[in-house]
Formats: C-alpha cells, sequence, structure tokens
C-alpha cells in the first residue's frame, strides 16, 4: 500500500485492501443499495473501488420480513458482495468494521471480526452507512421489541414466533398461551404494514392447521400499534383506507392515536384516547423509527456538518461533505432535499455519485446537483393485498400486488434469485399455502420475548 502518513502503534495493522495500481482509489463503505450502485457505476472507470462492510452479503431490505416470516431463504434477497461485483475487475470487497475517519489525511480505519485492525488510504470516499432503529430515548425496549434490519433481526424473529406455537402447545395455563399468541407490531408505516400483514398469515393461516392445540379464534391476537391518526401516514388517504381495512380482514388489531408507554418482556403498555392499557404479550416488534448510522455523526463531527433530528448528517447538493469534496455520503444516513430513507433514493444517489466520480476523473467539474425522480410508493399487507401510487396513479388489491410484485423481483440481483424467489411465491402462497423457511435450532429455542 502506498501510506502518505507513518502508522501509529495505536492505529498499526493491515491495508482494508492492497493497492495494485497507482489508479485513482475509491472506497465505499458499505455494501447496500447505495454502496452496490456506486461501485457499478463505475464499472469501466479507470479507478480501483473497494467496498468495505462489516457483513459479507448484499441484503435487500424490503423482502426482509419475508425472511422473518419464514416464507423466503436469506440467500435468496442476500447473495455474498463478492458474487455481485465478481465480474467487476476493477473492484474488490473486504469484511471490515469501519471504526474511524481521517479526512484531513484520507485514511480510513477498521477492524476485522477477529479484532485486527486495518487502515485504508482512499482518494475518494464514498460512505453509505444506512440507517438503524431509533427507540426515542428508551432504548432499553430494544431488549424486548427488537427492530428488524439485518439478517440476524430476521431469523431471531422467526426463531421467536415459531417458539411461540410450540411453547403454546406445552403450557396449561390460558393466560399464559395468549400471551405467548399475542403479536404486537409498534408502527404502522410500510415496513410495520408490511411485516403484521406477513405476521397475521403467518400465525392465523399457516401455523394453526399444524398445532393442534391452539385456538386460532380465541387465543392468537396480533395488534398494529400507531402513534399517528392512519397506518401508512406518507400515503394517500385512499391508499390508507384500503390498508386499514385489509388488515382488519386479515384479522390484525388496528390501533392508531395509541402510543407506547412501556415495554418489558411479558408485556407492552400503550396510551390511547381511552387511558393507558397494558397488554400481554411475549413477542414486540418495533417499527416505529429509524436513526442514522454512528458513521453519519462521525463525518458531521470531523466537516462540521449539521444533523437532524434522526442523527442524518446533511449534505451538500452533490452529495459531498462542507470542505471535503473528495467525500461523498449518501442513502439513509444522510439529510438531503427532504427524501425518505427508502431504496430508491440510495440507488439513484449511488449512480449518480459514480457519475461525478467518473466526470471529475475526465476534468469535468460541473455536473448538476442532485435530481431525485420520484417512482412513487407502493407497500404490501399480505397475500394479494397492496396499495400502490406511481405518476399519480393509485392501485389496490390485486393489480397493486402485482405490481409491488414485480418491481421487488427486478430489483433482486441475479437471475436465479429473482426466478427462485417468483416460484417460492407461486408453490407457498398460491399451491401449498405454507412457509417452507421454518428451522428453529437448539441454541434458538430459548422462551420467545425475553432475549431477543
Amino acid at each position: 500500500m502506498n501510506e502518505s502518513m507513518p502508522m501509529t502503534d495505536q492505529d498499526s495493522g493491515s491495508a482494508l485492501a492492497p493497492e495494485t495500481s497507482g489508479r485513482h482509489q475509491v472506497l465505499v463503505v458499505g455494501g447496500g443499495f447505495g454502496g452496490v450502485n456506486v461501485a457499478k457505476a463505475l464499472a469501466h472507470a479507470d479507478v480501483d473501488v473497494t467496498i468495505a462492510d462489516r457483513t459479507n452479503h448484499h441484503l435487500f431490505q424490503p423482502l426482509l420480513y419475508q425472511v422473518a416470516s419464514g416464507l423466503l431463504s436469506e440467500g435468496l434477497i442476500a447473495p455474498p458482495l463478492r458474487r455481485v461485483i465478481k465480474d467487476q475487475r476493477n473492484a474488490r470487497t473486504v469484511l471490515a468494521n469501519v471504526t474511524r475517519f481521517d479526512l484531513d489525511k484520507h485514511f480510513v480505519y477498521g477492524v476485522t471480526p477477529d479484532g485486527r485492525k486495518l487502515h485504508r488510504r482512499y482518494d475518494t470516499l464514498v460512505v453509505a452507512g444506512g440507517a438503524t432503529h431509533a427507540y426515542f430515548g428508551n432504548d432499553h425496549w430494544a431488549t424486548f421489541a427488537p427492530g428488524m434490519k439485518t439478517l440476524e433481526d430476521a431469523r431471531r424473529l422467526r426463531s421467536h414466533i415459531l417458539s411461540a406455537f410450540e411453547l403454546a402447545e406445552t403450557v396449561p395455563d390460558p393466560s399464559l398461551r395468549k400471551a405467548l399468541l399475542t403479536f404486537v407490531v409498534i408502527g404502522a408505516g410500510p415496513t410495520g404494514v408490511e411485516l403484521v400483514g406477513q405476521v397475521a398469515e403467518l400465525a392465523k393461516k399457516v401455523l394453526p392447521r399444524e398445532y393442534r392445540w391452539v385456538d386460532t379464534a380465541q387465543e392468537i391476537r396480533v395488534i398494529l400499534v400507531e402513534a399517528g391518526p392512519a397506518v401508512l401516514g406518507p400515503f394517500h388517504p385512499k391508499l390508507q383506507r384500503y390498508a386499514r381495512d385489509h388488515l382488519i380482514k386479515l384479522g390484525v388489531e388496528v390501533r392508531t392515536d395509541t402510543t407506547a408507554t412501556d415495554i418489558d418482556a411479558d408485556s407492552i403498555t400503550v396510551k390511547s384516547a381511552a387511558g393507558l392499557e397494558k397488554i400481554d404479550a411475549r413477542t414486540k416488534i418495533w417499527a416505529a423509527g429509524v436513526q442514522a448510522s454512528p458513521l453519519a455523526s462521525m463525518l458531521a463531527e470531523a466537516t462540521g456538518a449539521e444533523t437532524d433530528r434522526a442523527g442524518r448528517v446533511v449534505v451538500l447538493p452533490d452529495c459531498t461533505l462542507p470542505g471535503h469534496p473528495e467525500v461523498f455520503a449518501i442513502g439513509d444516513m444522510v439529510s438531503l432535499n427532504k427524501l425518505p430513507g427508502v431504496a430508491q433514493p440510495a440507488i439513484q444517489e449511488g449512480r449518480y455519485v459514480g457519475k461525478v466520480i467518473r466526470a471529475r476523473l475526465e476534468g469535468d467539474a460541473n455536473v448538476p446537483p442532485f435530481k431525485y425522480f420520484d417512482k412513487g410508493s407502493m407497500a404490501t399487507i399480505g397475500y394479494r393485498g397492496a396499495v400502490a401510487d406511481a405518476f399519480g396513479i393509485r392501485f389496490t388489491g390485486s393489480m397493486g400486488y402485482l405490481m409491488w410484485g414485480f418491481i421487488h423481483v427486478l430489483y433482486l440481483i441475479g437471475w436465479g434469485n429473482r426466478l427462485s424467489t417468483l416460484l417460492v411465491w407461486q408453490r407457498s402462497l398460491v399451491f401449498t399455502k405454507n412457509y417452507p423457511q421454518r428451522i428453529i435450532t437448539s441454541e434458538q429455542a430459548g422462551g420467545p420475548g425475553r432475549s431477543s
């Protein structure tokens, strides 16, 4: 590696990746939608691209809840990063958790899973660290109401739900059985609505056929808690009404204008116009808020940039940081033009940043500011139930579901994953009415709700 500074004992270690040429070095932190699209946009550029990520896969988060419900396997939505870029000769990936930036000296520091310290010098840095869960000052709730951002989160939740049914078969006490079979999702945005719809279908339609001592009608409860006045708050009122009605048809108790005030291992306490209510529930799932990756605050501190209430760093119109035109930040961890923290802004920002880097290398410094093209919003609400708002046209029901399915399959990486996902959906949802990914290992079979 061509170092421009001596390493101190504290920061010594191996390079994040060896520099094999004198070419421009682009370091991308994060292998999500934004990071991968930066790398792909530079496929034919005269640069070396290194993607540093703490996992070895590219996660398609919009379908993560289907892993949590046992419908899809992890591999269909999380191809290895090395496979994603296998045909791109100027790109490489390294497994490392980035811990510090030295923007003045163009160095990034990280650590490997086995604790070794790594460092890397860059010419251009792109940070696409994503986001994590926000509990609005109640971080201790995370133990009892985990969110869902990673494959580990999805696997834990899947085991959580399946274990609840297994334990319910062995518990004679009706009140404990009811607590085991009560599932609460907090937050009725797109993530919460999609998740609660899938949980309702799994808990009320798929599993009861195989558990002989579970009374579906009397014991299973699926509850959606939302502090605002409507589900799918950012959507058109017509789509909000459809989503609410469809959830109710699935057997979901929809509680709007209801706020979670306390959560513990065995229950959740909510507050509505009717007052406080304690709901005995061993499974609580958090979908009420997100906050930016800690990398956003690191960049803000290093550059003097501002952060918003969600911890997102405010970037310039070309996605760079103040005073550092060689440092870009994109995706869920940035605040730019009030864009939502969903996949499309990250994808488009990644492609834009790749275009800017190529233009600079060619001597063109006049690339226009980033402009987002809104392709619409959509959410699924169980099988054959969905809402879609695209180009001013609103769809619900089967048409919305077909649009949702087409778009999501289109953005999966690899034709094998796309075709396999379609086949799994057809087999599981249309023909067998069964979710095939339902393994609980001995390590995962503990009591749900107590150590998520």
